[in-house]
């Protein structure tokens, strides 16, 4: 199979999804593939056909008529993943903020979706970046999946070859739902998709159009997005970590101890109220990100680096993956259904009197008392506590409050 684009000049310039195509090449039983130089990496990485790479059309006609005078691409997915996997930031640059990290190591650790409420400058965003470093590290298939995605959507690195580090993707509130979800006559994926294996951030979260978080539902439901065209339908995968944050306030003061909030309880509610409901529901922790006291941002970090988080991650990762071992879709405790809660998350009658209290007192719903259930279940897999503690509950409860509290 010869893929490229063909310039006036002869030259071949590289094109999006050659790694989908030399996928495909290779299930159709093609035995080589002839790629764009600038594409021979990515192409590469499948293993089973062979890639040749090409600069003009003329080398293409002699790879037709002499093709032992070529050599073949040849590369090391797995060295290349580790090479790639590298990042630019730790946990450790944040100073404070130890509940909200806390908060983090939770959420990475049963794969929770997380909004972050807090005033401007309280490192809300400097959290949501270091998501990816405390994630486990992507497999060679996740890193695949991954780069697919990304070639396809014209957005890979030509010298990258391969995806090693969870995407982190942070659209501006302005986006439409075609670029979120994704679109196009020929559909090209979305933000969603593009942060598929990792972190799709939305910042200001109220700024966004209602209508636009309206289109996120089936994603985060399903983990994939169908885009439907006359022509054709696609379907592109969309398992993503959800991270939000937002002021408390239109000002942004509202509850600072040092700064005056100017904003009414009206003009408060109705910034509140353009949050999808929807959307809030599948959020299972809410955490408030107090602005950093001047002590703590002068001193120096004494705070954990991100491996030392991320190893704590893993672990917890590994007792859910072993627990869930032969239920389909179920790879972490965010993705629980019903009949798994009630499976999973028995608790001791100190803890039933502990979460009826919580319900009635604090009006939780029916979702909110699940998501409970599911945080704690993953506060004890940190502990590798076989069974559902009090202690876990109670943690897992100071998670739900903000929602229903804080704005009163």
């Amino acid at each position: 199979m010869f893929l490229g684009e063909l310039s006036l000049d002869g030259s071949v310039r590289p094109v999006r999804g050659a790694l989908s195509a030399t996928i495909a090449a290779r299930e159709e039983g093609l035995k080589a593939v002839a790629v764009p130089e600038n594409n021979a990496r990515e192409a590469a990485v499948v293993e089973g056909i062979d890639v040749f790479a090409l600069k003009s059309l003329p080398q293409a006609v002699d790879l037709v008529n002499s093709p032992e005078s070529f050599q073949r691409v040849h590369v090391d997915a797995n060295l290349m993943l580790s090479e790639a996997a590298q990042y630019s930031v730790d946990l450790r640059d944040v100073h404070g903020q130890q509940a909200a990290k806390r908060a983090l190591e939770v959420a990475c650790a049963g794969g929770h979706n997380i909004l972050f409420i807090g005033p401007p400058g309280a490192g809300k965003t400097m959290l949501a970046k270091r998501i990816p470093t405390i994630l486990p590290p992507l497999s060679l298939e996740e890193a695949i999946e991954t780069t697919r995605i990304h070639s396809v959507a014209g957005t890979l690195d030509a010298t990258q070859g391969l995806i090693g580090t969870r995407p982190f993707r942070s659209p501006h509130h302005t986006i439409s739902d075609a670029g979120l979800i994704g679109g196009g006559a020929i559909p090209r994926p979305g933000e969603v998709s593009l942060g598929h294996h990792g972190v799709l951030f939305l910042d200001e979260l109220p700024e966004f159009q209602r209508y636009v978080l309206e289109v996120m539902r089936q994603p985060l439901e399903d983990g994939m997005v169908t885009i439907a065209r006359a022509a054709v339908s696609v379907t592109f995968p969309s398992r993503f970590m959800l991270a939000a944050a937002m002021n408390p306030c239109p000002c942004g003061y509202f509850g600072d101890p040092t700064r005056e909030c100017h904003c009414t309880a009206p003009m408060i509610q109705r910034y509140v109220s353009k949050i999808s409901g929807p959307l809030l529901d599948r959020i299972d922790i809410h955490i408030e990100v107090p602005a950093v006291k001047y002590k703590e941002l002068r001193a120096p970090s004494s705070s954990e680096d991100s491996a030392a988080v991320r190893a704590r991650v893993i672990a917890a990762r590994q007792r859910q993956a072993e627990r869930f071992e032969g239920e389909k879709k179920t790879y972490c405790n965010a993705q629980m259904a019903s009949k798994l809660i009630r499976k999973c998350c028995a608790i001791s009658p100190e803890g039933e009197k502990l979460l009826e209290n919580a319900v009635t007192r604090l009006g939780l719903s029916a979702r909110a008392h699940d998501r409970i259930l599911k945080v704690a279940r993953t506060i004890a897999d940190l502990e590798a506590a076989p069974d559902i503690q009090a202690k876990h509950l109670s943690e897992a409860i100071q998670y739900r409050t903000l929602d229903r509290s804080y704005w009163s």
